[in-house]
């Protein structure tokens, strides 16, 4: 309506426009800002739930993550415990899962059970402090992200350093 009073009546988009990052930091960008993760952190550095809605710990080993209800990914499909759960099965699939460096791996001998559509337990075999901050590392994507894209596992068989 603006627009149409400031004269400036804008057509309907055409043709297609490509975007060609060269930065071999791109993946992160786009990673960031595509996909889910169940936590941020701010600016201040501050770790803030994302399509995790809470947790709480239940011992000093096992993480329950409460996901949002209603969530939904891009394509549509609902976020939900079990996209937690295949993004950290996953990930622990390999060996060095963040390129930035293994510091941001949660244990690989974790287990992961599904204790409801909305609620996820992380069992670490360790006391691990920093398992928050690596949630920020986490990307939890949907069912048809890992069944036609994944990390490169349909065309390369492996997730790791074939960007």
């Amino acid at each position: 309506m603006l627009q149409r009073l400031a004269g400036r009546v804008r057509g309907k988009p055409r043709g297609r426009v490509r975007v060609v990052d060269p930065s071999p930091l791109n993946w992160l960008y786009i990673t960031y800002n595509t996909v889910e993760e169940p936590v941020r952190v701010t600016h201040r550095g501050k770790v803030r739930p994302a399509a995790m809605r809470s947790y709480r710990w239940r011992g000093r080993r096992t993480l329950e993550i409460r996901v949002r209800p209603g969530d939904r990914f891009a394509d549509g499909t609902t976020l939900t415990a079990d996209s937690v759960r295949r993004a950290l099965e996953e990930q622990f699939r390999w060996e060095a899962p963040h390129p930035p460096g293994t510091h941001f791996n949660i244990d690989r001998r974790s287990r992961v059970e599904i204790v409801d559509e909305h609620i996820v337990r992380l069992h670490m075999p360790e006391v691990d402090g920093l398992v928050l901050g690596k949630l920020r590392a986490t990307h939890v994507m949907s069912d048809r992200f890992w069944a036609d894209l994944g990390f490169g596992y349909a065309r390369n068989r492996s997730g790791e350093g074939h960007w």
